[in-house]
């Protein structure tokens, strides 16, 4: 019976790693990467898309990107966007395509994205320790009511524990992977 309470909260436990995975990799490291500017949103025309819906993203050296809008009128609000994003350089129009030389990482810059790093990796963290609470708060009027024994209760206590401590594990290794890159 137990078990149900640690089913009902895994499909939440997923999406939490999932959006935690999604974030670092918009997190930039010591290379370019298209995932580090295609989620970013552009105002066009009264409506908001993100950029890989309007533009072709590519990387054709390991610190630059070319993006190249499907159309002409894209380029402006493309480029607006770009220049409020935290990429350490400025997006630059040429032609009819944006170019973005990145930078090498400055030590203080490195500083910057592992501090926003850990502070992701600890909201992520704390999600999941709100759900585990969740479920225990569950497992517990399970108890109270009947449904559970005692013996269930506290076997159920030590699998959710098992259950958190996995998810747990991997967001720390893909924030220590991360961290790994953007020290490189």
């Amino acid at each position: 019976m137990y078990k149900q309470s640690i089913e009902k909260i895994k499909p939440e436990l997923e999406k939490i790693v999932e959006f935690f995975k999604n974030e670092m990799k918009k997190i930039r490291s010591g290379k370019a990467s298209p995932t580090l500017v295609e989620d970013v949103i552009i105002d066009c025309f009264g409506s908001k898309m993100s950029l890989k819906q309007l533009a072709a993203i590519s990387c054709p050296e390991p610190r630059q990107m070319i993006i190249q809008p499907w159309s002409k009128e894209y380029l402006e609000p493309i480029e607006k966007a770009l220049s409020k994003e935290d990429l350490g350089s400025s997006p630059i129009v040429d032609g009819e395509l944006i170019r973005i030389s990145l930078p090498s990482l400055t030590g203080e810059f490195r500083e910057k994205l592992l501090v926003r790093i850990g502070r992701i990796a600890e909201e992520a963290h704390q999600t999941i320790r709100k759900w585990r609470d969740e479920a225990w708060k569950e497992i517990q009027e399970k108890t109270r009511a009947g449904e559970i024994s005692e013996d269930d209760k506290f076997r159920g206590k030590d699998e959710l524990q098992k259950e958190i401590d996995e998810y747990i594990k991997i967001i720390d290794e893909v924030r220590e992977r991360k961290e790994k890159e953007v020290k490189e």
